[in-house]
């Protein structure tokens, strides 16, 4: 759903390097390196993903949960539906 908030240049940056870390650890494993340095670098993608996740997330509730709140109980709930869901399919 399109929506008019925060500038999210820096995350797509972030990802366009992951981008490039995964490429990275595809030819890691088409040239047959060593298993702890694929693995190391595998967690690193983790991690960036994490971070950009995060971020996301903190302009999703900095922003648009906000948003919903000022607009009414309503929206609010909808939002916090949102945001539950979210988590409930994160602990799986």
């Amino acid at each position: 759903m399109p929506h008019a908030h925060a500038d999210h240049s820096a995350q797509l940056t972030r990802l366009s390097r992951i981008e490039g870390q995964v490429r990275g650890i595809a030819a890691m494993i088409a040239e047959d390196r060593y298993c702890i340095d694929i693995l190391t670098q595998l967690q690193a993608v983790r991690a960036a993903l994490a971070r950009v996740e995060r971020e996301i997330l903190d302009g999703h509730v900095g922003h648009c949960v906000a948003a919903a709140a000022r607009a009414g109980p309503e929206e609010q709930a909808a939002k916090m539906a949102e945001l539950t869901d979210l988590l409930k399919r994160a602990m799986r």
